[in-house]
């Protein structure tokens, strides 16, 4: 079987991130979904105010909830060059069969997300 690559792992997290953004009722004005690309979303919040979201997308046993707190003060900034909030959104993936095997195309999964973190 087909490991996922870190491209699709990445759009998963997309996928389910994006989701939860339009139940919260997040305008999208733009979703870049290059793994290598900050932010991934561009949305304004239901008060108007321009918001940029972070995701990073990690597989089991990573904790979806830490990030490189250096590597977050870059996106920071530019979010206050722009007059933007920034939020932080970590989804974590693992095989439903078995927590230690790698996600395949065919396998289930397990999510853990917490929703967007305001940084």
């Amino acid at each position: 079987m087909l490991e996922l690559t870190k491209q699709e792992l990445h759009n998963l997290g997309m996928n389910i991130v994006g989701k939860d953004l339009e139940e919260q009722i997040y305008e999208l004005l733009a979703i870049n979904s290059d793994l290598k690309k900050n932010p991934q979303f561009i949305v304004n919040n239901k008060d108007k105010e321009l918001c940029f979201v972070v995701v990073k997308t990690v597989l089991y046993p990573d904790n979806p909830s830490n990030f490189d707190i250096i590597w977050m003060e870059t996106f920071k900034q530019h979010a206050k060059d722009k007059n933007a909030k920034l939020y932080y959104a970590g989804v974590g993936l693992a095989n439903s069969d078995d927590m230690e095997k790698p996600l395949t195309k065919n396998s289930g999964y397990i999510v853990k997300y917490d929703g967007i973190k305001l940084i």
